[in-house]
This record gives structure tokens, C-alpha cells and sequence, in this order.
């Protein structure tokens, strides 16, 4: 009978399940479910795993120990995803390492299913991360601390934290991710964490600071005098800033 391992979709849930599918099923057909997304099957076996940062980062030491670190940061990547299938199709890949003769090489077989499906969640989230990177805007609250709130698909908080963290060590700042109810939070000088469950209180940020108001006016009025209304180009304009990044975009609000 088939083995269903079911968890969170999160890095710790789903690591803990690639653990115990490993130790149990490693040469079997086991298959990854979420909680709260199983459609259930005849003839499968159901089994809760118990999710621990022990488990998480043993299958994390087992692929880059046997996978390298190229594998693993295409699997990394894949599991912020969106996909249904991610969990499943990194176990897959771990089974077909094991039958070829340079398990370091995984990642070149893509005419594997699974090892491809992997490498297209990897770039499509290293695809958004990167455009958050670029259109992330803060705004000054009356406390002093620098928020922004997004929209992703994809888990991108882990992938952008550096990028952010590097460009503002000595602020104290917050980035809201609506889509999956996290925050990335950073003190002034200390490194960077992930509140799980977070969410926001829209009052508080409501409360802009003075400077921020002014600044903001500014930015329209610049955003508006560079613009040429005869050579405006709607559709070019979304190929380079697509809509579903401009919600929290000042350059945009009032649109």
C-alpha cells in the first residue's frame, strides 16, 4: 500500500516529511500531501509527520552531502514554491540519485519529470524574488520603522532578506507577506527573522510619519512630470512592472 506523508507547507514540514519517507520509504512509491489541500485516494496509507528542525536539517546534511549544493539550492528554492507536486518530486529526485552513477550530477538529468519540474519551480521563484528586489517600497511609519507589504506567490522572504538586510543594516524595518500571513523583521545591526502568522495591523500602519507624507507627494509629482502622455505605452509598461506588483507601489496608489 502506498504511504502518504502529510505536513505543513512550510521548510520544516516539508524537510520532516522528506526525513521520514527517506528512513521508511526510500524504495518504495511514497507520495507528500499538505494539510489542509488532500484529496484522499484508495489504497493509501495516511500518516501525519511529526515535524522538528532535527529531521530538517539531517535530509538538509543528506543533500548536500549527496546531491551537492547546487542540487540543493534548486531544491531549497522549489520547496518556496507554489506547486502542489514540489515535495513529491524532490523525493523522486533523492530515489533517482541513488541510480545513477554521479548522484552530484542530478540536477543534468532533465529529461527526468521530476528533476525538470524542479528546476522550474527553482527559477520561478529566483524570478520573483528578483523582481521584489527591485520593486519593494518602503514607507516611514511615526515610529521610525520602514514597512512594506507584498503580494507573492511564491515564499520569497528567506530569498530577499539578504538583499535587504545589506542595503539597510542600520534600520529597523518589516516586509509583510499577505499571500502566506508571514514577516521578515530586521533590527538595527542584528540579522534578519521570520515571524510565522503574522498579521499586520492596518491601523498602525495607516500612521505614516510627517516625512513620509511630504516625500510621497514628491515622488508623484516627479513620477508624473517624467511622463510624456503622447509616447505613454500601457502594454510595454506592464511587460517591464506588471500590475500585481504596483498595489503598494506610492507611484501608483490612487490609481
Amino acid at each position: 500500500m502506498k504511504r502518504i506523508y502529510v505536513c505543513h507547507d512550510t521548510l520544516t514540514g516539508i524537510y520532516s516529511a522528506l526525513h521520514d519517507a527517506w528512513v521508511e520509504s526510500r524504495n518504495d512509491d511514497a507520495g507528500i500531501r499538505f494539510r489542509g489541500k488532500i484529496q484522499q485516494q484508495f489504497f493509501c496509507d495516511y500518516l501525519i509527520v511529526d515535524e522538528n528542525e532535527v529531521k530538517a536539517a539531517k535530509i538538509e546534511r543528506l543533500i548536500k552531502r549527496h546531491l551537492g549544493y547546487n542540487a540543493y539550492w534548486a531544491v531549497y528554492h522549489a520547496l518556496l514554491s507554489d506547486e502542489e507536486r514540489k515535495a513529491e518530486a524532490v523525493f523522486h529526485i533523492m530515489q533517482e540519485a541513488r541510480r545513477i552513477q554521479d548522484s552530484h550530477k542530478i540536477m543534468d538529468h532533465l529529461g527526468d519529470e521530476n528533476v525538470a519540474l524542479v528546476f522550474e519551480l527553482s527559477r520561478r521563484v529566483s524570478n520573483e524574488s528578483h523582481m521584489y528586489e527591485e520593486f519593494i517600497r518602503f514607507r516611514e511609519l511615526q515610529n521610525g520603522v520602514l514597512v512594506s507589504e507584498i503580494s507573492p506567490r511564491t515564499q520569497v522572504l528567506t530569498c530577499i532578506a539578504e538583499h535587504f538586510a545589506d542595503r539597510f543594516p542600520l534600520e529597523n524595518w518589516m516586509i509583510f507577506d499577505r499571500t502566506h500571513r508571514e514577516a521578515l523583521l530586521h533590527k538595527a545591526k542584528e540579522p534578519c527573522r521570520i515571524l510565522l502568522d503574522a498579521y499586520p495591523d492596518s491601523e498602525m500602519l495607516g500612521k505614516l510619519s510627517d516625512d513620509e507624507k511630504r516625500y510621497e507627494i514628491l515622488w508623484k509629482g516627479f513620477f508624473k512630470s517624467v511622463s510624456i502622455r503622447e509616447r505613454e505605452n500601457p502594454k510595454l509598461q506592464q511587460t517591464h512592472l506588471p500590475i500585481r506588483y504596483r498595489d503598494m507601489m506610492p507611484e501608483f496608489s490612487g490609481e
